[in-house]
């Protein structure tokens, strides 16, 4: 039986990540029981897609996995799961490449590695003209979201009745708030979850879940 691990990303949209992410798990686990495949391990995080091998601890903790381990397949829903900009998302396939791994994306029925165990130079190609699309749309995004904001900002200039944007001058979050803003993350801190799996979990910053240790 091949033995694989599923890398699943998120936006950091809590509420839509978590339904997200759920919807990747399932989604794999059912081509994996369809190939008779054993899933013996999960990296998953709330990241944006475009941010560097340094960034995304699942990567660093997948390929640090999958060199003490026997594994035959990584699993993604999509290339976009592995990453958004080209140069990362062929880094990442090299690198699993290199320790005999086999990148499977489930939206195309594609493998990253041949029967020699070498990277298809078709699969290849494809991924490559996938992976800059994806990085030309996440451009795009960001452009059309930076236009809108700043159309935003002019509409308010022009309006004299608009209340000041962000909070007021010496605003402070007490307690009370964090706790009702945060319950899930303060419940997983009680049960003792590292700030790394809370963050995974919820998405909420790293930052603000070592301000809510306070409040255990």
């Amino acid at each position: 039986m091949k033995r694989c691990v599923l890398i699943c990303r998120c936006s950091t949209d809590k509420e839509k990540g978590q339904q997200d992410y759920q919807y990747q798990i399932d989604a794999l686990t059912k081509v994996c029981d369809s190939r008779g495949w054993e899933i013996v391990k999960v990296f998953g995080a709330y990241v944006s897609g475009a941010a560097p091998i340094e960034e995304r601890q699942e990567i660093q903790d997948l390929i640090a996995y999958v060199k003490e381990n026997k594994i035959d397949y990584c699993c993604a829903t999509e290339i976009s799961r592995v990453s958004r900009d080209l140069i990362t998302g062929v880094q990442i396939i090299r690198t699993l490449a290199e320790s005999g791994v086999n990148l499977f994306l489930a939206n195309y029925g594609l493998e990253t590695l041949d029967k020699d165990g070498r990277i298809s130079p078709i699969t290849s190609l494809i991924l490559t003209i996938t992976l800059e699309i994806s990085s030309m749309e996440r451009q795009q995004i960001k452009t059309r979201m930076q236009l809108g904001y700043q159309s935003y900002l002019l509409r308010r200039k022009e309006d004299k009745d608009a209340h000041p944007l962000g909070r007021p001058i010496g605003y402070t979050k007490g307690g009370e708030e964090y706790r009702r803003s945060y319950p899930k993350e303060l419940s997983l801190l009680r049960k003792g979850y590292s700030i790394r799996n809370i963050a995974a979990i919820t998405g909420t910053s790293r930052n603000t879940i070592m301000k809510l240790k306070q409040f255990v």
